[in-house]
Formats: C-alpha cells, sequence, structure tokens
C-alpha cells in the first residue's frame, strides 16, 4: 500500500510539473468580491481540504458576511483585521489546479489607501481579473487599477462583471458596464479582454454556464483561464543573468548566483559581464551539489567563469552576441506609492533586478489622469499618481525595457532616510544623453590642486533656520581662514537666488532643486582644491544626506546652528516670521514648512549662548583638527 501511495504521489507531481502554470491577480475596488471569487475557484477546482472546509463553516458563522451559507473571502482574507472589517489589506496568494493548468492567483486590495500592494501583486501576473460590481459600476479605483496592471506589462484582462445576482442578471446591466469598460480601455492595447457575468457567491458562470444569464454565450471563467494564450518573453534566446549573490565558500571557489531572467546557457559559452563589458567563458553551472550542462530561463543556479573577472552582487552576466544596453538617464513610468510627495531633484535608492544605486527624478514630464488618460502638467507626485518621469542615477546601470524584459526594466524607489518602499516604476528607454556623455580625463585633479594651495579642501555646511546666525558665523570663519592663507569661497542663500538660482522660489520642489544646484557648485569647487562654506537653511534631511554623498568621506562637514526660534524671531530685522505667522508668507521655514533637525552633524553650535565669533572658533578648531 505504502509503494502505492508513493507510487501515485510521484505520478501526480510529475503531471503537476508538465501543466503550464498561469499567474493572475484579481482586482478591482473595495467590496467588488475578489476575494469571495478566489474562494469559489479554490472550492470549485477542489483545491480545499475536508478541515479547510469545516473550519471555514464555523469562520463563516464568525465572521461571515452571508448569513447561514458559507464566506468564500474567509479562505483568503487571512488577517485578523481584514476579517473583522470584511476587506482584503495584504496580498494573499493561493495555488490550484485544473486539469490543463496550475494557478498562482494573487488576491490584492481594493482600498485606495493599499494600493503598493495591489501593484506588488500585479508586478508579476500574466492576467488580471478586473471586477466590477454590478449594482455601482465603473468606479475611480477601478480606472486606477486598470491603469497599474496595464502599466505593469498585463495585457490579459478578464471584465468580472461580478453580484449580479443582486441586479436580477439583467442582460442590460452587464452590457452597459462592458461597453463602458472598452470604450475607457480602448488604448490600452490589450491581447486578449473577455467580459463575464458572473455571481462569484453562488458560483454563476464560475465553472459551470448559469442558467440565470442564457443571454450570455462567452466562455466560463474556468474556461477562458484554461485556455488563454499567454506568451512570455523569458523564452527568447538572449541569456540575461542578474548576480544575486558572490559565493566564496573557500579560496578555490568562486561562483556567482542568480535566477535566469531570459534565455539559457550552457558549459562553454560566451558570455559578458556588465556595466563592466569584459567577456569569457562559462566553465561549470552548479546546481546544489550536481553540475548542470544547460540551465534556461527561471532556474536558480550558480555559474563559475573560466577567466578571474571582476563580478560583484548587481551586475548582469549576458550572452555576448546581444547584449542589452546600458546607461545612466532614463525615461521612466513611475507609480507613486508614499504619502509623502516626490520631489524632483531629492535622491533616493532605485533597486533594479539585484542593482542598487543612488537616483534622482531631473524631471516629472507629465502625470496621467487615471479617467481620461491625458497628460497633466506637475510638479510633484502625490499618493497613488501616475507619472512620466526622467530619472538620472550615480552609476551606470544594465537593462533592458520593461516591455521586452519585466525583471531587468522593472524597478523599485526606496527612501534614503525611512528605507521605505516609495515608489515603483518600468524602464521606457536609455536617454540619449546618457551615452553621448562621458567623463572627460583630467590630468590636474584635486589632489594637484589641494598640493599647490597647500590645504585640504572641504565643505563645510551650515544648516539652521532662518535667523539663527549661519551667514554670521560663516562670514567669520571665513575671515580666520582667510588670515591664514587659506583660498576659501562661501556660498550664502540669499546671494545664490539672485543669480544661480534666481528662478526657483520656495516650495518644497523648488528647495530641493536649489539645494541640488548648491551641492554640486560646492562639489566644484572642492575639486578645485577650495574650502567651500556653504550657509542654506536646508531643511530637509535627504537633500544633505544627498550633498554629503556627493563628497569623498572627511570631505563633508555638516554643522547645525541650532538656536531656537524665539531667538530666531527676535533677530528678524526683515520681518518675515511675523508675516509667515499672519499667513502672508507663505512656505517658511519653521513656521508652516517643517526643518528637519540633522540626526548626525559634526557640530552642533547656538549663537544664543555663544558669539558668532566663538562659534566660528570651534568650528575652525574642528577642521583644524580633521
Amino acid at each position: 500500500m505504502a509503494e502505492l501511495h508513493a507510487k501515485n504521489i510521484v505520478e501526480y507531481l510529475e503531471e503537476q510539473r508538465q501543466k503550464e502554470t498561469l499567474r493572475f491577480i484579481t482586482c478591482g475596488s473595495v467590496d467588488d468580491g475578489k476575494s469571495t471569487l478566489i474562494g469559489r475557484l479554490l472550492y470549485e477546482s477542489k483545491c480545499i481540504f475536508d478541515d479547510q472546509l469545516k473550519a471555514l463553516e464555523t469562520e463563516s458563522k464568525r465572521y461571515g458576511t452571508q448569513g447561514e451559507k458559507i464566506d468564500f473571502a474567509l479562505l483568503v482574507d487571512g488577517l485578523e483585521a481584514e476579517r473583522e472589517q470584511g476587506i482584503t489589506i495584504d496580498v494573499a496568494y493561493r495555488f490550484f489546479s485544473t486539469d490543463r493548468r496550475r494557478y498562482i492567483v494573487a488576491d490584492t486590495p481594493g482600498h485606495e489607501q493599499y494600493t503598493r500592494n495591489m501593484a506588488t501583486g500585479a508586478s508579476t501576473a500574466q492576467m488580471a481579473v478586473l471586477l466590477i460590481d454590478s449594482r455601482k459600476g465603473i468606479l475611480p479605483q477601478t480606472r486606477r487599477h486598470h491603469r497599474i496592471v496595464t502599466m505593469m506589462g498585463i495585457r490579459h484582462i478578464v471584465l468580472a462583471v461580478n453580484k449580479m445576482d443582486l441586479m436580477g442578471f439583467e442582460q442590460s446591466v452587464f452590457d452597459r458596464i462592458e461597453a463602458d469598460y472598452r470604450e475607457f480601455a480602448k488604448d490600452a492595447n490589450l491581447t486578449t479582454l473577455q467580459a463575464i457575468p458572473l455571481a462569484a457567491v453562488s458560483g454563476d458562470n464560475v465553472l459551470k454556464r448559469s442558467e440565470n444569464t442564457p443571454w450570455y454565450k462567452g466562455p466560463t471563467l474556468f474556461d477562458h483561464m484554461d485556455t488563454v494564450t499567454v506568451t512570455e518573453v523569458a523564452t527568447r534566446a538572449a541569456f540575461r543573468m542578474p548576480v544575486q549573490w558572490v559565493s566564496r565558500p573557500n579560496l578555490n571557489y568562486r561562483g556567482f548566483c542568480g535566477r535566469i531572467a531570459e534565455g539559457s546557457v550552457k558549459t562553454g559559452d560566451a558570455v559578458r559581464v556588465l556595466p563592466s563589458g569584459k567577456t569569457t567563458t562559462v566553465k561549470s553551472i552548479d546546481f546544489f551539489e550536481d553540475q548542470l550542462p544547460e540551465a534556461e530561463a527561471g532556474a536558480s543556479i550558480t555559474l563559475t567563469l573560466n577567466d578571474e573577472v571582476d563580478v560583484s552582487r548587481g551586475d548582469l552576466i549576458v550572452t555576448t552576441d546581444h547584449p542589452p544596453e546600458v546607461a545612466d538617464q532614463f525615461q521612466v513610468k513611475l507609480l507613486w506609492l508614499s504619502e509623502e510627495p516626490l520631489v524632483p531633484g531629492r535622491s533616493y535608492w532605485l533597486k533594479v533586478h539585484a542593482k542598487e544605486v543612488s537616483a534622482t527624478v531631473m524631471e516629472i514630464k507629465h502625470r496621467e489622469d487615471i479617467n481620461t488618460g491625458s497628460h497633466l502638467a506637475a510638479k510633484v507626485l502625490n499618493l497613488n499618481e501616475i507619472a512620466v518621469v526622467t530619472i538620472s542615477t550615480t552609476h551606470p546601470v544594465a537593462f533592458e525595457p520593461y516591455t521586452v524584459n519585466r525583471t531587468l526594466g522593472g524597478f523599485v524607489f526606496i527612501d534614503k532616510l525611512s528605507c521605505a518602499t516609495v515608489g515603483a516604476g518600468m524602464i521606457e528607454f536609455a536617454l540619449r544623453r546618457s551615452t553621448n556623455i562621458h567623463w572627460q580625463s583630467l590630468e590636474v585633479g584635486k589632489a594637484q590642486r589641494a598640493l599647490l594651495k597647500n590645504q585640504t579642501p572641504r565643505c563645510i555646511w551650515l544648516t539652521g533656520l532662518s535667523g539663527s546666525g549661519k551667514s554670521t558665523v560663516a562670514n567669520q570663519l571665513e575671515k580666520r581662514l582667510h588670515a591664514e592663507g587659506r583660498h576659501t569661497y562661501m556660498l550664502d542663500g540669499d546671494n545664490v537666488r539672485h543669480g544661480l538660482n534666481r528662478d526657483l522660489g520656495f516650495t518644497d520642489a523648488d528647495r530641493v532643486e536649489n539645494l541640488r544646484r548648491v551641492a554640486e557648485v560646492a562639489k566644484l569647487m572642492v575639486e578645485a582644491g577650495l574650502i567651500v562654506i556653504v550657509s542654506f537653511i536646508s531643511p530637509f534631511r535627504a537633500e544633505r544626506r544627498a550633498a554629503r554623498d556627493l563628497f569623498a568621506p572627511e570631505e563633508f562637514v555638516e554643522i547645525h546652528v541650532s538656536t531656537p526660534i524665539a531667538e530666531c524671531e527676535k533677530r528678524d530685522v526683515k520681518g518675515l516670521y511675523a508675516k509667515a505667522r499672519k499667513g502672508e508668507l507663505k512656505n517658511f521655514t519653521g513656521i508652516d514648512s517643517p526643518y528637519e533637525v540633522p540626526e548626525n552633524p559634526e557640530m552642533v553650535i547656538d549663537t544664543s549662548t555663544k558669539s558668532p565669533e566663538e562659534c566660528a572658533l570651534e568650528v575652525w578648531r574642528l577642521i583644524e583638527g580633521k
């Protein structure tokens, strides 16, 4: 009997292995029945064990919304908060199979607050089941989810018009919703669009054709999912593998681990490492303790190479014949996922495949209207908004457009301070200037210029509220350094706005750009061998950190002039604080615009307890000590 069971299990596993796997997502507005539909799919495909069904019956009595009937939504709404509220919050993945296919379904939230979770589920899906409550029709969140799934490259959509039982299975209701959606989605370049009238709670048109919709002649949901043709880009010939980890268990072994994103590789194949461009050949393809002659897309392997080339995490190992592009400036489509708005000029971590680099949004070209798809002007991006933007990275990145390869063209933005994921995007193409502009090799560098001046170049960055005494301390510091024969230059906030930054205002976006320009100028001055003193309010930690990142260690010295705001207001000869408190002066730091106190400055000074000369002396001693 044991042998028979073992044989049956082996046969079952082999049968499952031979089936094609389809990954799909359920999405739509809140309470459209996504979780109920998935529960019904699991039930109809007989993927619920007896003990699960019994537990579901018990849970339905406690949390259910269907009276004495089974509430299938509870199969996927696993969090306590989800069951109490009757909504989906997190992404839930479930597996089931039919005679023809295996399925992995992502049940995603409908609430606008959890759009980031919905985008996560869509990023790996091949098909989307977009639910619409027949009582409500197409809602703004329906339109938003449509734009996100098409943005993520999904070209197969099932329009599931649900809760038809609550509308008496009226054909006119279904026809109207289908017509409205087809008009809305006509420019989405969809490969397949199948509209199906459903009542997920009772199973109408899920597995079997419903007697309640004799007017509907199309397939059931299961029939359509079993037969829709979904092709994978990864079957193309060009080999690409992002390096996720460098394995070095001993001195005699150095392997490069990763999951093949596209194509196949054989022992002896000629490969190229990007972005360096070095070429070599494959020595072995290792899989645990085995060595494989060949590996294809989707396989997680370790490659060893015949030459000692430099390969690091985030590099790409690719075929030499058709390598992808390498660039550091891109046009991308971006979904913003943070309550803090995206401001051009602010620096974030960009993670694309296994590569992580610092990146800056240079320009928001346009924002998309979720209802019409029209292009709207925008200076910032707010939560859940979609836009086309241009970005610049600090280091070259090997990539392929998202439409060609999701793994190599999809990315996330990560906040440098909180480490939270704040955006998700798709690379459309590299900007031409990215490949036309190169660093010019200079024979006279920073070291030679500094030696000629007999000094160590630095950027001394004073930050604090208006009226804190930054500029006064900076002036005293420069006078002392100049008296010692040091070569200096001072960049003051007001002075710079008369020339370099005269085109900028005082919005958050303009302030970010103001500091980005100043930091770049300060960097050039340090490269020239100067000691540059920067006196700016610079209220945001992110911009001060971005400025620090431009310099070598020890070159950037942050000084927080922490004079209390009450003292700053007393010194306000221009009356700016008074105007700001009356509402006559908008975006004034410390009143209606925040000042983010430095977390780890090199020094903190307070001009309310010490004179500017004493403060400047303390800064001078710090610099001399360095």
